[in-house]
C-alpha cells in the first residue's frame, strides 16, 4: 500500500573529485596513492508532498573492489566510474515510489545489465565483478536513504519499522526473518562514541628508525607517534598472507612498539585486527600464523580481536577453504566475499564466524547483512575504504546504529586528510581523535545524520 512517507526521485546529480594521499597504502600486494571520490545528490518528493535533498559519497576503490589480473588499475577505475554514471542515469528514469529499501533493490536489478553495457562500451576483457557493481551504486543508495530522512525531518535509521516499510525482512532475507523489520536490528539513537581502528599499513613506519623520508606536514610520522597523538587502543595490521616470516615478525614488531608506547601512556588494554587481504593459500597458513605469533609475542595473540577474510574472495571456486579450525580460536570475518545474502550463507557453511560491513557495498546491503549477522549470532564489524569526509560519516553512522558493533575503522585521517576539510570543522568529535574514540553521538540529525 502506498504510504505518505514513500519517496519518488525528482532529480539526480553527480560529480567526481580526486584526492591525493599524503602517504601511500599497500595492501593485497598493490600500492595506492590517491582516491577518486564519487558524489551523488538526489532530490526526492514524498507521496505526502514533502521534498528533500540527500547526498552520498564514496571513493571508487577499484584496487580493492576489482583487483584484476587482466586489466590495469586505470582501466578498472574508468569502468567503475562509467558504471556509476549509468546508475545515476538509470535512477533519473525511475518513476517508482516506495521506501528507499525497495527503490534501491529495484535499481539493483539492472546492475548486471548496466555492467555489461560498460563492458561493451570500453571493450573490457573481463566482466565487472559484483563487488565493483555494488561500489559504483553505493553513493546513490546513500543519497536515497538520506533524502527520505531529510524530506521528513527524521533520522533515516528511524524510518525502518513496519509503519514506514511495506514488506518485512522475509522479502529480503527469507523465512527466518518473517514478521521482522530493520528497526529490530538497529538502535533509535547512535552510540555516544566508538573506538577507532587505526590502520598499520605494510609500508607504514613503526618507530623513528623506520622513517626514510619524513612527510613533514605536522601529522604523526610513525605508529608510536599516532598512538600518543590520538590515544589509540585499536590497531588494524595489514599483512602479506603469503610470507609467514614477514607476517609474524610484523605483528611482533607492532606489539613491541605498541607495548612500549602504551606503557608510557599508562594504557594497559588495546586490541588488534589482522588483515591478510585474501592472500593466504588456506586455513593452514592462518593456523601456522597464530601459532608462530604465540611463540614470538604471546600477548599480541591475546590482543587479536578478529581476523579479516584470509583466503580468496571467490567462495564457490574455492570450496576447500574452510575456516572452522581458525574460527575456534578467533572470529574470522567475511569481507570481500560478502556481496549478497547467499554469499553470507555460503560463508557460514565454510566456517566464517563474522561479517565485515562496508558502506561502499551500499546502505541497503549493509543494513540487511547487519540484521542477518545479528540473527545468526555472528561477530560484526564495520570497516573502511579509506573513506574521507561524508563517506566516513556514513560508515560511522552505520556502526553507531548497529548494537553489536564494538569499533569503527577509519583511516582517511592518516592517508588523505585533505578529504576531511570542511567536515572536520563541522564534526570535530568525529575527526579530532584524542582518546582513541570517535564521538558518534553527533550523528543524530535528519537523513543519515550529518547532512
Amino acid at each position: 500500500m502506498p504510504r505518505p512517507t514513500d519517496i519518488r526521485i525528482r532529480r539526480v546529480d553527480s560529480r567526481s573529485e580526486r584526492i591525493g594521499y599524503r602517504t601511500p597504502i599497500k595492501f593485497g600486494g598493490r600500492v595506492v596513492t590517491d582516491a577518486l571520490l564519487w558524489h551523488v545528490d538526489v532530490e526526492v518528493e514524498t507521496l505526502g508532498g514533502r521534498r528533500g535533498l540527500g547526498r552520498g559519497s564514496m571513493p571508487l576503490g577499484n584496487v580493492w573492489a576489482w583487483p584484476s589480473k587482466v586489466l590495469p588499475p586505470e582501466a578498472t577505475l574508468a569502468a567503475i566510474q562509467r558504471l556509476a554514471e549509468l546508475t545515476v542515469d538509470d535512477a533519473r528514469r525511475c518513476d517508482e515510489a516506495g521506501h528507499p529499501l525497495d527503490i534501491t533493490q529495484l535499481l539493483a536489478e539492472r546492475h548486471d545489465e548496466l555492467a555489461e553495457q560498460v563492458r561493451g562500451e570500453l571493450q573490457l576483457a573481463e566482466a565487472i565483478p559484483k563487488l565493483a557493481q555494488l561500489l559504483a551504486a553505493s553513493p546513490l543508495e546513500a543519497a536515497l536513504h538520506d533524502a527520505q530522512g531529510i524530506a521528513l525531518g527524521v533520522n533515516s535509521y528511524n524510518l525502518l519499522g513496519r509503519e514506514f516499510v511495506d514488506r518485512d525482512l522475509e522479502a529480503y532475507l527469507g523465512p527466518d526473518f518473517r514478521g521482522e523489520y530493520l528497526d529490530e536490528y538497529t538502535t533509535r539513537q547512535p552510540k555516544p562514541s566508538l573506538p577507532l581502528y587505526h590502520l598499520v599499513g605494510a609500508l607504514d613506519p613503526l618507530a623513528p628508525a623506520d622513517v626514510a623520508t619524513p612527510v613533514g606536514d605536522g601529522l604523526p610520522e610513525t605508529l608510536a607517534d599516532w598512538i600518543v597523538a590520538d590515544g589509540l587502543t585499536h590497531l588494524k595490521i595489514k599483512l602479506a598472507g603469503d610470507d609467514l616470516k614477514w607476517d609474524t615478525e610484523r605483528v611482533a614488531a607492532v606489539e613491541r612498539v605498541a607495548s612500549a608506547t602504551q606503557a608510557r601512556r599508562g594504557c594497559a588494554q588495546w586490541q588488534y585486527s589482522v588483515d591478510f587481504n585474501e592472500k593466504c593459500a588456506s586455513v593452514d597458513y592462518v593456523l601456522e600464523f597464530l601459532a608462530k605469533v604465540h611463540e614470538l609475542a604471546p600477548l599480541a595473540l591475546d590482543r587479536i580481536q578478529y581476523i579479516e577474510q584470509p583466503t580468496h574472495r571467490d567462495l564457490r571456486a574455492n570450496p576447500e577453504n574452510h575456516m572452522h579450525r581458525a574460527a575456534r580460536l578467533k572470529p574470522v570475518v567475511i569481507d570481500e566475499s560478502l556481496v549478497d545474502f547467499d554469499s553470507l550463507l555460503a560463508a557460514r557453511e565454510l566456517g566464517y564466524s563474522g561479517v565485515a560491513l562496508k558502506a561502499c557495498k551500499g546502505h541497503t546491503e549493509a543494513l540487511l547483512m547487519g540484521a542477518a549477522a545479528q540473527k545468526y549470532g555472528m561477530f560484526l564489524c564495520v570497516q573502511d575504504l579509506t573513506c574521507p569526509g561524508a563517506s566516513f560519516l556514513h560508515s560511522a553512522s552505520l556502526a553507531a546504529r548497529l548494537p553489536t558493533i564494538a569499533a569503527i575503522e577509519g583511516n582517511a585521517r592518516q592517508y588523505c586528510p585533505a578529504g576531511n576539510r570542511g567536515w572536520a570543522e563541522r564534526f570535530p568529535s568525529m575527526f579530532e581523535i584524542l582518546d582513541g574514540t570517535v564521538g558518534t553521538a553527533v550523528l543524530d540529525g535528519p537523513g543519515l545524520g550529518f547532512n
